[in-house]
């Protein structure tokens, strides 16, 4: 735990991945993401204030199975505030299989990369991202940085969400979903893959270190951290 295993891959993100584990993973996501990444806190900080002032436009960047932006979509019909949330995915099946499971949320489900969004001259209110930064290698990262600071332009909000590696959360998250691994989780990588994940992503000391001028990074529980852009000018 010493340093990031940048070695190790997720299961998930072999393109010869189960499909029937792969769905069953998505689908899972939901109750997982429901636990530890508090997409009620994100709402109620950075999401229902600005849609409170009009109409926003909302990306999450790797969107996986959707929950995220279904959750938001759900949490914004509620408050009756108006939105338009894209969940952006470069892996085909997770876009396929997120739209498939909209039921009316009115998500808009795009396979793409970042970077088409930016040769396409797009801009959004607020983008988000949720464990995807610890998938990128240093330039990706950098490249991501740039692309989504770019796509929220000089009044827009930026916020990746991810896991901060430590010892004790490895640890947590083994013994928490240890009781779930023949029922609730069973023939799906949620597990596996949460390991790897831990092990691949940053603490906060070391995602600083990294970050351009004008990125903050926080700390959050349970074992959270961002990696924020405030509203500020960043378009060449």
């Amino acid at each position: 735990m010493s340093a990031r295993a940048v070695g190790l891959r997720e299961l998930m993100d072999d393109p010869r991945a189960d499909p029937q584990t792969l769905e069953r993973t998505y689908r899972r996501f939901g109750a997982v993401n429901a636990v530890v990444s508090r997409v009620g806190a994100l709402y109620r900080r950075d999401i229902r204030p600005r849609a409170r002032a009009g109409r926003v436009r909302i990306l999450d960047v790797g969107a996986g199975g959707g929950d995220l932006c279904r959750a938001l979509a759900a949490r914004l019909a509620r408050d009756r505030l108006a939105a338009e949330i894209i969940a952006l995915d470069a892996d085909e099946r997770a876009t396929a299989w997120a739209a498939a499971q909209d039921d009316d949320a009115g998500v808009v489900y795009r396979c793409a990369f970042v970077a088409d969004l930016v040769r396409a001259g797009e801009s959004y209110d607020i983008v988000v991202s949720n464990h995807m930064l610890h998938h990128l290698d240093p330039a990706e990262l950098q490249q991501m940085l740039a692309d989504t600071a770019y796509l929220a332009g000089g009044a827009g909000l930026v916020v990746h969400r991810d896991i901060a590696r430590s010892r004790a959360a490895y640890i947590l998250f083994a013994a928490g979903t240890w009781p779930f691994a023949g029922n609730l989780l069973a023939g799906s990588f949620i597990r596996a893959d949460g390991l790897t994940s831990i092990r691949r992503s940053y603490t906060p000391a070391e995602l600083a270190a990294v970050a351009p001028a004008g990125w903050i990074v926080r700390r959050g529980l349970p074992a959270r951290l961002e990696l924020r852009r405030e509203p500020g000018d960043v378009r060449s």
